[in-house]
């Protein structure tokens, strides 16, 4: 057994519940792991107000839950950006295996939360992606100077609509039931806001359309009468708040679920098999709520700990204690202060540098970072953002284009960009069109990462399917920077290309790629263009890494 994988406690998921777990395990000198495959912080990151969680008059979600990521790091509890493949309960000693390999530990707490829900309606699944979002956030400025319309009467329906009304023209809400699920406060503010109308007792009968949407058919349901709204040489969108389903196929088969997939749990957070506990969304519970899911965390953490003492004592085995991380800006002296002072103006934040640094340092070969400009105004920001990183290492270094056979293989309307070259001057593979930021920032540097080697570790199927690849493919992956649904897509194509000669993957920001956008009707991201063989295929919605290989 590998002493450095061995924890007391792993945490598979980075949501609200996991992340509390994890502040009381570390506290209490536990080792713990959380693993998240997504965006540490889980589906509240992307709620702009929080304003019910209890001692916080405002935030948004993802300055909460990064709170409290800082503070479990604080006590000594570590993270990990991986995907969890499958868990092995059997013995005393449980087996995580992961994107990153495998880990071992006495107790899991499974926090993976939930997805949106698809309603089912004539027309959803075909024009989801050209006009059927779920995500406000993500999708929102698609609609810009559009109506909307908003399908849901629960809390996120009533938030979402008040958030779409600063692109959309116009939003209509159609609830189903009498009135809003949700709080009245919340309810209020869309009941009461100028650009948002609600419609009680309506349901949706069909959307229709070529290449997007074109019309929507709604229904009354106590008088029968149905309305079609078509604006003339225009599109709209429709946004689909109805829930969520349990993220709980990783465990299905291994502990009870009910009907809807949910997990069961005793008031302890235990699930049905021993070791195994459970928290957060993916519970059965009456409220889904940030407060609720911190109240499982801290539920499963100390009953984990009981758990923990007891496996300690019968198998002799003791993972070593967690080291607590200081966020101060007091401490001077150290090669880490030194960059953290260096950077603290530029692009990177100073709690990322460390992480970089970690990356880098395990890098097996160098890379050139070529840039393809143009006279835009990100053109300049793409150029001192990949100077900014390749100062933090002696394994990147920047090479303007200049008018030679790989720069010409670069459109105008591609520009700008950054292609990802190998020391010898071959292509990787690997580009990004605009500034890899925000969420994608993370998918960007895994690229480089898997790119030089020696990468993520990904198991032998994965490895034999990737190998197997003989057709020339590229892909092109539409982004927006806001979404936290992206970076699985991302990474994930950027692995095949990187392992394989045969395979491209470029990601373009759609905000500064306005002609891609319209060619291919991209209205919802992540969206995934494959070309083969001469032909296109355009698909939407986030993909893991066996997930794309079935489609390829």
């Amino acid at each position: 057994m590998d002493e450095k994988r061995f924890y007391d406690v792993i945490v598979i998921g980075g949501g609200p519940a996991g992340l509390t777990a994890a502040i009381y395990l570390a506290r209490a000198r536990y080792r713990v792991l959380v693993v998240e495959k997504d965006t540490f912080g889980g589906q509240i990151t992307i709620t702009d107000e929080v304003v019910n969680y209890p001692g916080v008059f405002k935030t948004s979600g993802k300055a909460l839950t990064e709170s409290m990521r800082k503070q479990g790091e604080g006590f000594g509890a570590e993270y990990l950006k991986a995907e969890v493949t499958e868990i092995e309960v059997a013995g005393d000693l449980k087996t995580v295996k992961t994107s990153s390999g495998d880990y071992t530990c006495f107790g899991v707490l499974v926090a993976t939360g939930a997805h949106p829900r698809m309603l089912g309606f004539p027309g959803e699944a075909e024009f989801k992606g050209h006009g059927v979002a779920y995500c406000a956030t993500c999708d929102g400025e698609f609609f810009t100077g559009k109506e909307v319309f908003v399908i849901g009467g629960g809390f996120a329906a009533a938030e979402e609509s008040v958030f779409l009304t600063k692109y959309a023209s116009h939003v209509t809400i159609l609830i189903r039931g009498e009135d809003f699920s949700c709080a009245e406060t919340v309810a209020k503010a869309a009941k009461e806001h100028p650009k948002i109308t609600v419609l009680t007792q309506t349901e949706v009968v069909k959307v229709s359309g070529k290449d997007s949407l074109e019309s929507i058919i709604y229904r009354d349901k106590k008088t029968g009468e149905e309305t079609t709204f078509a604006p003339e040489n225009d599109t709209f969108g429709v946004f689909v708040f109805a829930g969520y389903e349990p993220a709980s196929e990783l465990v299905k088969g291994m502990v009870e679920l009910t009907e809807q997939g949910y997990i069961v749990t005793d008031e302890n957070q235990k699930t049905s098999v021993d070791g195994i506990y459970a928290a957060g969304d993916i519970c059965v519970k009456n409220l889904r709520q940030v407060v609720t899911a911190t109240g499982d965390g801290a539920v499963a953490a100390t009953s984990l700990e009981k758990y923990v003492v007891s496996m300690q004592k019968k198998t002799g085995l003791v993972p070593r204690k967690p080291e607590a991380v200081a966020h101060s800006d007091n401490s001077k002296g150290s090669a880490s202060d030194e960059i953290k002072n260096s950077t603290v103006d530029g692009f990177f934040a100073a709690d990322v540098l460390q992480q970089l640094q970690t990356v880098f340092s395990r890098m097996a070969a160098p890379l050139i970072l070529e840039l393809h400009l143009s006279e835009q105004p990100v053109s300049a920001e793409l150029k001192q953002y990949m100077e900014e990183l390749a100062k933090l290492t002696d394994k990147l270094s920047v090479q303007i284009s200049s008018d030679n056979e790989a720069a010409s293989k670069v459109l105008t309307e591609d520009l700008p960009c950054v292609r990802v070259l190998r020391n010898n001057g071959e292509y990787t593979g690997l580009a990004f069109h605009g500034v890899p930021g925000g969420h994608e920032f993370t998918s960007f540097v895994l690229g480089l990462y898997n790119a030089a080697g020696p990468g993520q570790p990904i198991d032998d199927k994965a490895k034999t399917q990737i190998a197997e690849i003989k057709d020339s493919i590229d892909m092109k992956l539409l982004v927006s920077l806001s979404c936290t649904m992206c970076p699985e897509l991302a990474t994930a194509a950027q692995r095949i290309a990187a392992d394989n000669e045969k395979v491209t993957a470029e990601v373009y920001d759609i905000s500064h790629y306005p002609v891609l956008r319209d060619k291919y009707k991209v209205m919802s991201v992540p969206c995934l263009v494959i070309e083969k063989n001469g032909e296109e295929k355009v698909t939407f919605g986030k993909k893991n890494l066996s997930q794309l290989l079935e489609i390829l």
